[in-house]
């Protein structure tokens, strides 16, 4: 946004420059040329005189002898014609061009020549004027000067260059300030943006430090740290609050298991002991609900940092301990993990979301099917997948799997709470990673773990 607001700024100072020092060069131009014609005119006007009092021999010599020091001075040749056009006298070349003609008819006519061509540094060479020998209806001639516009021409050039060194000076001042006002209009947009990245992705005890800026942007800075804290305060009441609710119904609870254990023997055989299991299994499913409950909130309100992870050593001592379960399971475990995986996670994480990856498998895929762990890295992250050969889950329920307490229709009556994958995928996120599940061809499930890769090579 800088970048295109400094684009604006600068393409508008530019056209600002441009317009004024256009104008100003142009004009420059112009008021050199009305000089140069105001000098040369006076000169004419002069030999105009002198051409007007001839009478003698001795007049034509003395008006010869000025037009040639004045050729010789100036280097601009100098022409005096009758009425008719005739060269009465002329030092230096004859005037040529289509401006000569013109000028000579007007002055013949008893008109000076009141405009030249604007004089640029690129031209014209020359231009010519004409005054009128004589006045009104005692026209007797014309004389037409040739004049070079060397030094007018070198004047124009040395002010133009004058105007654009100071435009130059000017353009660039102007985008420093440009840059500056840019820089403090955007800085609290900068830091306001870095801490929303910094909250969408689960942090929310960012604040905005920077005090600087427009006075809108620096209340809404401070509207923005009130709604931090104020979700903030919302979430940790929340967490809190599940976390007490949780540990709290613990108690009751295992009371509650203790005493269904005790009456146990006291209950007789028939439908009355078949009641008693069921409220101990109920107890049991909510026992291990408050469990992941309280899993979950712990995870949810962890501050701890992100620390160097050995994934390949952790994947293979959870599928160590997990071969047991599966092959009592009546199931396949195999595993292929690439040495050397190390990933930035929390404490443990990687063994911790491959439990409940392994844990799902084992209660939802049938027997005699397969489940395979793959290790490897990928576009600079630790991919651990899960894939199995089961019945699957379909399409359309997919995106429903990572969501707290949801099970396949078909899943209801198997033993667990719906927490598993939700865990895992909090604790993903928690680690800057990520959770996806797809469906495998021809059937069967993936659940496949992103963590971002440690900086710098591991171990092999």
């Amino acid at each position: 946004m800088r970048r295109r607001l400094l684009a604006v700024l600068t393409a508008l100072i530019g056209t600002a420059v441009l317009l004024l020092s256009l104008p100003l060069a142009d004009s420059y131009a112009r008021g050199r040329t009305e000089h140069l014609l105001l000098q040369r005119r006076a000169d004419g006007v002069r030999f105009a005189d002198l051409a007007n009092r001839i009478r003698t021999d001795a007049d034509r010599r003395e008006l010869d002898a000025e037009l040639t020091r004045y050729a010789q001075l100036y280097g601009a040749a100098v022409t005096v014609v009758d009425t008719a056009g005739h060269t009465v006298g002329q030092a230096g070349p004859a005037p040529s061009g289509a401006a000569a003609p013109d000028a000579q008819s007007r002055a013949l006519t008893g008109r000076s020549t009141e405009a030249l061509p604007t004089v640029r540094p690129w031209g014209p060479d020359t231009v010519v004027l004409a005054e009128p020998v004589g006045q009104d209806e005692r026209v007797g001639g014309a004389v037409l000067l040739t004049v070079p516009t060397d030094a007018a021409r070198h004047d124009v050039l040395v002010r133009w260059v004058l105007i654009a060194a100071g435009a130059f000076t000017a353009f660039g001042a102007a985008a420093l300030v440009a840059a500056g006002i840019a820089r403090w209009l955007l800085r609290p947009v900068d830091d306001l943006d870095r801490a929303v990245a910094t909250v969408a992705g689960g942090r929310f005890e960012v604040r905005v430090a920077a005090d600087t800026g427009p006075p809108e942007l620096r209340r809404l800075r401070r509207h923005f740290d009130g709604m931090a804290q104020a979700v903030a305060d919302s979430l940790r009441r929340q967490r809190d609050f599940v976390a007490d609710a949780s540990h709290q119904l613990r108690n009751p609870l295992a009371t509650l298991v203790l005493q269904l254990e005790n009456t146990e023997p006291h209950v007789r055989p028939g439908p009355g002991r078949q009641a008693h299991a069921l409220a101990l299994d109920e107890a049991d499913r909510l026992a291990e609900l408050l469990d992941g409950l309280l899993a979950l909130a712990r995870m949810e309100s962890a501050t701890a940092p992100l620390g160097e992870c050995d994934v390949s050593s952790a994947v293979t001592d959870r599928v160590a301990a997990w071969a047991p379960v599966f092959e009592a399971g009546g199931l396949e475990l195999t595993a292929e993990v690439a040495p050397g995986l190390r990933a930035l996670t929390l404490p443990d994480a990687a063994g911790r979301i491959l439990d409940a990856l392994l844990d799902n498998a084992s209660k939802f895929v049938p027997v005699g099917e397969r489940v395979r762990v793959l290790a490897e890295a990928a576009e600079g992250c630790a991919v651990v997948r899960v894939t199995d050969t089961g019945p699957g889950v379909p399409a359309e329920q997919l995106p429903l799997l990572l969501r707290r307490f949801t099970r396949a229709s078909e899943h209801q009556n198997i033993p667990g709470t719906g927490l598993g994958l939700a865990i895992a995928d909090e604790l993903a996120r928690a680690c800057g990673g990520s959770l996806t599940v797809a469906g495998t061809s021809p059937h069967g499930l993936t659940v496949e773990c992103r963590l971002p890769a440690a900086q710098g090579p591991g171990p092999n």
